[in-house]
């Protein structure tokens, strides 16, 4: 992957990270949220970038920055099917 195709992962670990900030400590967001978030368009496109936003929780999770959950409760991003959470680790 270049540079180039890093930078809108790189930017929706950020918006993952600052939607988080703005919430309290025990609040999650959907991939959506971020992905809406980092889409500059008013159209529908924010989402091509729900797969780019799961990526982006992965890679926070292996940071250490954040969990991924299902119904409440952590799951291993791997393993992880259909709807997930991103919240701060706890």
């Amino acid at each position: 992957m270049t540079d180039s195709e890093r930078q809108p992962d790189r930017r929706l670990e950020r918006v993952i990270l600052e939607l988080l900030e703005r919430r309290g400590p025990s609040a999650t967001i959907c991939p959506s949220d971020a992905a809406r978030a980092a889409y500059e368009g008013e159209d529908d496109g924010w989402r091509a970038l729900m797969e780019p936003a799961r990526r982006a929780a992965r890679r926070l999770v292996t940071a250490g920055e954040v969990e991924i959950t299902q119904s409440g409760r952590p799951v291993d991003p791997a393993q992880a099917r259909g709807p997930i959470r991103i919240r701060r680790v706890r």
